[in-house]
């Protein structure tokens, strides 16, 4: 959290044992006598839930909410056989969508489409830059061929990751950890860009995301690593900056997000299934960089 502070699990009130996993796709098997779902309906399920009595989820805004229930965050998730859900509006018939890019959606897909959602709109002679070419940044980076006519670019520390986006339709890639990339991004663009998303959300990350916009742009911070940059308060107006956070998405945007990979798939994401059996191996992969794209866990009996 920056300044030495950090949030714990305990802090949010879970308790350990405890099961992860918040992006569930799978298949019906019991419902109660008001749920309206059919049982043996493939579904993939929204987890980010709220308390469901407070006046933000009264909105339909559950992000907000104070309480909140998360599947796979504060509530039991899907790195199990059975999961829970408490409301037939969760779980989402996927139609045709590949049941592995299904499941993507429920994170990473919605968090990409949301902060997307959030920028203002662009022409064609307009850049944005993705920082991050992980499982977000190219979830967006597709999703942006259809969100928006803006030129985008992408910019990570890790050349493989770079040459993925490269090939999945960026119009540019930047190494930030490469000296002058600031300069080289200029050269790339002529000016400032006029939208930036931060799927890293790092103080370096962040920094680069302020020098590399223009005045008058927008920067998303969606990532969560963590840690505090200094800012100069004088620098938004001055500039006329906008500065927001975006944390996943909400259940509208998940049903828009849904609806529109059924009629085309622009997660275009590599996908490395593996058994859930060797979960721990997969985040530790994860951690490690080792891992381009997204790593699918498998059940058995999929």
């Amino acid at each position: 959290m920056g300044g030495g502070k950090k949030v714990s699990f305990e802090d949010v009130g879970v308790k350990l044992p405890f099961t992860l996993g918040h992006e569930i796709v799978g298949v019906v098997e019991e419902a109660g006598p008001e749920a309206a779902v059919p049982v043996g309906m493939r579904c993939v399920v929204y987890p980010w839930i709220g308390c469901g009595t407070c006046r933000h989820c009264a909105r339909g805004n559950e992000l907000d909410c104070a309480a909140n229930v998360g599947l796979g965050t504060r509530k039991a998730g899907g790195y199990s056989d059975y999961v829970v859900v408490p409301h037939d509006r969760y779980v989402i018939d996927y139609g045709s969508i590949d049941p592995y890019v299904a499941a993507t959606s429920a994170c990473s897909g919605l968090t990409a489409y949301s902060a997307l959602r959030k920028l203002p709109e662009y022409q064609a002679d307009d850049t944005v830059l993705l920082i991050g070419a992980g499982g977000l940044g190219l979830a967006a980076l597709g999703l942006a061929s259809v969100l928006t006519p803006a030129k985008i670019l992408v910019a990570d520390i890790d050349d493989p990751k770079l040459s993925i986006a490269a090939a999945h339709g960026a119009a540019g890639t930047i190494n930030t950890a490469q000296q002058n990339s600031i300069g080289r991004l200029r050269e790339m663009v002529g000016e400032g860009v006029r939208g930036v998303i931060d799927f890293v959300g790092s103080p370096e990350t962040l920094s680069f995301a302020i020098q590399s916009v223009g005045k008058g742009g927008t920067i998303i911070v969606v990532g969560l690593f963590g840690g505090e940059l200094p800012l100069s308060t004088a620098l938004l107006p001055m500039r006329n900056l906008t500065l927001r956070g975006s944390y996943v998405g909400s259940l509208q945007e998940m049903n828009a997000l849904i609806d529109l990979l059924k009629r085309r798939n622009v997660l275009s994401v590599p996908l490395h299934k593996r058994p859930v059996g060797t979960i721990n191996e997969m985040l530790h992969d994860l951690k490690a960089g080792r891992i381009n794209g997204r790593a699918i866990a498998v059940m058995d009996h999929a």
